[in-house]
């Protein structure tokens, strides 16, 4: 006879998953068109009223409703800036730049030892203006922070402004050389500085998301330089391709109300129509897809491959392209009024389009001493320089 099957016991079962699912913190963004624009009006009348000195205390105006009305599971972001620090960094930031914009006025020598001036201290502003925005704000109580390093700040910026400063530099000493081997060594500078931006993106990139913390959470990346250069690839051949279709349909455009005006297709009266036709779709088409498009797929990569030991980033966003191009039509249909429901429409799929998932409760998580920044003046500089950062 065959023995009896052993029956199994509970010391012979596999232990179970005893691990937690991983908690999902939603993203929500309230923000109300019509609430922000009434911001956006009186911020506007001010700044006008004041010849430009509110603008510290309107961008504080503004952070704080925007952070007011970005909710992480269920919770509100807090800024805590002080605006007259902003303010002084703002008095600054202007002086910097009045400095800037009359050397050219002297000698070009002076104009370049501006630039390099101005590339040298750009990533010592940015960097404090990390550190002032994060600094001052909080989620349940919680200061937010960034520790990345001033060196690594100016490594992130290095692989743009040395061919961009060499480009300048050369340029202005073959000025009025007529061309030749020497107008295309300068070319040759700034085709490097192109194609070094991807290179640059990637460690900017890394460094913002290397040297976010709160609490006990400090974040880090896993970022490849070839994937930020895959996508600026793309979005190089998607311009192309959209200028050439642009191209011909102002063509034919030109054409038809050259013939409309006129009776004939007339070939001087066509390219002026042709010109300007061409121009607006480039502004509304062009502008509204490739921007967008490259915006998203930098999020989607950055947010995607961000991480800390109890937090993970995910990033969908999709359908920004026509947001965008349904924006910029309702900006010019309305003379800019609608200007500030586009950035509220923005700023939501963009923020809801990022999840986060906590292993631990951030009910637990205990904030550390000694993260506010005092310094403001790298926040102000964003404003002149026309950039920003983060997401």
């Amino acid at each position: 006879m065959h023995a009896a099957a052993a029956v199994p016991t509970t010391a012979d079962l596999p232990p179970p998953n005893t691990e937690p699912a991983p908690r999902v913190l939603e993203i929500r963004f309230t923000g109300s068109g019509s609430e922000y624009f009434r911001i956006w009006a009186v911020n506007l009348l001010l700044i006008l009223l004041s010849c430009g000195l509110y603008l510290p205390f309107a961008k504080i105006r503004r952070i704080r409703y925007l952070y007011a009305n970005t909710l992480i599971d269920g919770e509100a972001l807090a800024f805590h800036g002080d605006v007259w620090k902003m303010f002084r960094g703002f008095v600054l930031m202007a002086v910097l730049m009045l400095v800037y914009t009359f050397a050219g006025e002297f000698s070009p020598m002076a104009a370049l030892l501006a630039f390099v001036l101005a590339g040298a201290a750009w990533p010592a502003l940015w960097r404090a203006s990390m550190q002032f925005r994060l600094g001052n704000t909080s989620w349940r109580g919680l200061r937010m922070g960034f520790e990345g390093s001033l060196g690594a700040a100016y490594l992130a910026y290095l692989p743009v402004f040395v061919p961009a400063a060499l480009a300048l530099a050369w340029s202005l000493k073959s000025e009025g050389s007529g061309g030749g081997v020497l107008a295309w060594l300068g070319q040759a500078l700034q085709l490097a500085a192109l194609l070094a931006a991807p290179w640059s993106t990637a460690l900017i990139k890394r460094y913002q998301h290397s040297g976010y913390r709160i609490a006990g959470e400090h974040s880090g990346i896993r970022l490849h330089t070839r994937s930020v250069y895959f996508i600026g690839f793309k979005s190089v051949l998607l311009a192309v391709l959209m200028l050439v279709v642009v191209s011909i349909c102002a063509f034919a455009l030109g054409s038809l109300l050259g013939l409309a005006t006129t009776g004939k297709i007339d070939a001087k009266g066509s390219s002026t129509y042709a010109g300007f036709a061409w121009a607006g779709m480039v502004y509304l088409f062009v502008g509204s897809v490739v921007p967008p498009y490259y915006a998203s797929r930098i999020q989607n990569l950055v947010w995607g491959n961000t991480h800390s030991a109890s937090l993970r980033f995910r990033s969908e966003l999709s359908g920004l392209r026509g947001l965008t191009l349904k924006n910029w039509l309702l900006i010019v249909a309305t003379l800019g009024l609608y200007r500030p429901f586009a950035v509220i429409a923005t700023m939501r799929l963009r923020l809801e389009s990022v999840s986060i998932e906590s292993s631990t409760d951030p009910a637990t998580w205990v904030a550390p001493a000694g993260t506010e920044r005092t310094d403001a003046s790298g926040e102000v500089a964003r404003d002149f320089f026309g950039m920003d950062v983060g997401l």
